[in-house]
């Protein structure tokens, strides 16, 4: 039993090793650009990117191999979804991105 409950325990431990992160900032050209990674340092290169706006998504595409993004910056409100799968998921609205 012991056995059991240690192996569980370390992979739930391992589960949550490390967590999704992304900053995105206005470049002052009408692009906004998205940085994105993990909190224990592995790459986000590949990861899914999507922005959404009125629930429509209107740019959707993959972190390039520095694990960042470039896109237009929508007019009006609109969110940036950094999608790395379940549980891995960081969203930032527009309005909170800045130069």
């Amino acid at each position: 039993m012991k056995k059991i409950v240690l192996a569980l325990s370390f992979m739930i431990s391992s589960m949550f090793a490390h967590s999704a992160i992304m900053s995105c900032f206005d470049n002052a050209d009408g692009t906004i650009t998205c940085e994105g990674g993990f909190s224990d340092g592995s790459s986000a290169t590949g990861v899914k990117f999507k922005v959404e706006k009125d629930g429509k998504i209107i740019f959707n595409t993959k972190m390039n191999e520095y694990s960042e993004v470039t896109f237009d910056k929508p007019s009006g409100n609109y969110t940036a979804i950094f999608d790395a799968g379940e549980g891995h998921q960081v969203k930032i609205n527009g309005s909170d991105i800045t130069e």
